[in-house]
Formats: C-alpha cells, structure tokens, sequence
C-alpha cells in the first residue's frame, strides 16, 4: 500500500475516532408512551456514555417518557463532556409521594463540558401543591432539574414544568449558561423558585421566560458573579438576593447583574433580602438596571427583617452587610403606593446606595419612597419624598 494512501487511511480513522457517540434512549428500552417508566433505560445509557472515551450524545426523541429520581454522576467517567438532546419531554410520576421525599428528580453532579438542549421537563406538581395547601402532612417536594459540583455546563431551550419544588437549581459550579430557558408553574405554586443559584460562580441567564409561584430567580449565598438579561418574570415573587443570613457564618452574595427584565404582576421586582438574625454575610455590588414593572406591589425592595412567624430571629436585627448597591432606569407601574422602600439593619446599615432615573407611579402619581438605615446617592429620582 502506498504510504499517501496509508496516511490518508490513517487520518480517516482518526476523524471518525474522534466523531461523538450518539446513544438514543429507544435502544435501552425507553418507552415514548408517557406510561411505561424508562429510568432503568436512562441509567443504562448513562453507564455506556459514561464509559465511552469518544465525545457523547444522548438522544431523548420526541414522545413522552416516565422516569423517576436520577443521579447522573460524572465522577467516573472516563470523558466528562456529555451532551443531552432533548426533543420530547421527560414526565414524573403523577403520584408525588414517589419522587416527593428525593431532594431532586434528575440531578446531574461531577461534570466538566454538560450541555443540554431543548426539551421539556413536566413534573407534575400540582397534586403536591394542593396537598401543601391542605395543611396535611406532605413530602417536601424535589427540585425538577438540579446542577451541582459541575463546570462549563450549557443550558439551552429547556422547559420546566410544574415542578414539585424549584424548577432549576444550580449549586457549587462554575461557568453555567442558560439561555432560552422557560419555566411555568401556577402563580400559587408555593416554593417553585424558577432558577435558584447558590455557591457558584461566572453564571449567566439571557431571553427567558418565568411564570412561576415563588422566585422567579433566587440567588443564595456564595454566588459571584451573575449576569441575568432578558428575563421576563411574572407571576411570581420576582429576582431576590436571598434570603441571606440565615446561617451565622455564610458566604456573601457579590457582582450580580440583573439587566433588561420586565415583571409583570409579580408580588416583587427586583429584591435583596436577609433574614433579621446575626450573620458575618453581605451583598455587594450589585445592579438593577433598564427593568419594566408592570403592576409590580413591590417593584424595588430591600428587605433586612425577613422573619417568617416571628422565630429565631433574636433583637429583629440583620448582621447581612449590603453595600454598593445600583438602582438604574427602572420605570413602570406599581400596584402599591410605596414603590422603593428599603429597610436596612440599624446594626449595619445600607451604604453606597445608588438610585438613578428611576420612575415608578401608583394611579398615575409618583409612588412613594420609604427608607430607613440606607445612606447613598439619588438623581432623576421622581418621587414625593427623598430617601437616600
């Protein structure tokens, strides 16, 4: 054999060695009948990718599949990039005492290179939110999709459900892009935080849509670095820092972006909250800027007595430290009076608060600014009382 032909002949193997491992969910027995449960099928093509040295694909093809609780922990795989292609929809047991009592339904860990795209998650949550607002004894719920110990991890098109808890959670990584992203849960779903980010960093989320009954975006401790853009909220409780402090040795909240999101009757706008209880935590700069509020009850807060039922919280006072604060181009409607209201720790009071152009009204009148313990700046502040 001539040695140009060998070296060809060798180049084309090496192509194809190098070419990604596709493993649909159909050959391992997976179901698209909604009916049959296909976690078994799912487990089984995660162990064959996981031991794959070849870049993998794992397709989910159009149909819907029942699957319960899933871990798909990447420790030992031989090759930590993985992409997931979603293009039907993975449904939960509609009885929620089978994944209710699990901290998540699918949960992916120990990662470097996860991508996941299209698809839709479909919990079917609303026979345990019914169960939590009958005051009989429930399981707390698991989150629909949560992302922990992982880096370099892509998000793109998914929809979540009806969750039973959070719809998305991310916890412990490192560079994380969501885009395009959609959750929708009832505005009275209780505890259905639509992407909650804590003790991660370098973590963005652009042109998504949530509709939910808590937070549309939380942020826990420990977060640094996140750029949320393009978001439109409502329902629900709209994008909050925290609640912080709730530990009294806790990582602090700092570099957070929150830029051109629009809420829509959501109980808040945009928020930063600490429980009123000792803590060596903080929030630190942070910007809220070019936001739409329609109808918001709250569109700007800082809350520092977050006490549910008046517990634990020992002289009502928050140790949480928030500075460098940005309020930038907010407009639209509130559907209270009080439009801004900050109420900062008389311990360790709001500082390098800056508010400018903001312009919210209530019936076609300025809405009212209330503060107390916040020292900054304003200008082109439309409001009948200073506050700053």
């Amino acid at each position: 054999m001539p040695s140009s032909l060998l070296t060809f002949l060798l180049f084309l193997l090496s192509i194809s060695s190098s070419l990604a491992q596709t493993y649909n969910i159909l050959s391992y027995g997976a179901k698209p009948d909604g009916k049959t449960d296909s976690t078994k099928a799912l487990t089984a093509v995660w162990a064959k990718a996981c031991a794959s040295v070849k870049p993998v694909t794992i397709l989910v093809p159009k149909g819907r599949f029942l699957i319960g609780s899933i871990v798909f922990d990447g420790a030992m795989c031989k090759r930590k990039p993985v992409t997931v292609r979603i293009q039907g929809t993975l449904v939960a047991p509609s009885d929620y005492r089978v994944i209710g009592k699990m901290s998540h339904w699918i949960f992916f860990e120990h990662l470097d290179g996860l991508s996941i795209y299209g698809g839709v998650l479909d919990a079917q949550g609303a026979s345990l939110w019914s169960c939590k607002k009958s005051g009989k004894h429930c399981p707390g719920g698991a989150t629909s999709i949560g992302f922990q110990s992982s880096s370099n991890v892509l998000i793109s098109g998914l929809t979540s459900l009806n969750s039973q808890m959070f719809h998305v959670a991310i916890n412990g990584c490192r560079n994380v892009k969501l885009d395009g992203v959609k959750v929708s849960a009832d505005g009275n779903s209780p505890n259905t935080d639509g992407i909650h980010v804590q003790l991660s960093s370098t973590v963005s989320i652009f042109n998504s849509k949530i509709s939910t009954g808590d937070d549309c975006v939380s942020v826990g401790p420990g977060t640094n670095g996140l750029w949320i853009e393009n978001v439109a909220c409502g329902p629900g409780h709209g994008i909050s820092i925290g609640s912080l402090g709730k530990e009294s040795v806790e990582a602090g909240v700092q570099n957070v972006t929150v830029k051109t999101a629009t809420f829509t009757g959501t109980e808040n706008g945009v928020r930063i909250k600490s429980w009123a209880r000792p803590s060596n935590g903080f929030a630190k700069n942070i910007r809220f800027q070019h936001c739409v509020m329609n109808n918001v009850q709250n569109p700007i807060v800082i809350d520092q007595n977050y006490c549910p039922g008046n517990e634990n919280c020992p002289n009502q006072v928050s140790g949480i430290k928030i500075s460098d604060v940005m309020f930038f181009d907010i407009h639209g409607t509130s559907a209270t009076e009080i439009g801004v209201k900050f109420d900062c720790s008389s311990k360790k009071p709001c500082t390098g608060i800056r508010i400018q152009d903001v312009k919210l009204t209530y019936r076609n009148k300025p809405a009212i600014a209330d503060c107390s313990h916040a020292g900054g700046t304003e200008s082109g502040f439309q409001r009948p009382n200073n506050c700053l």
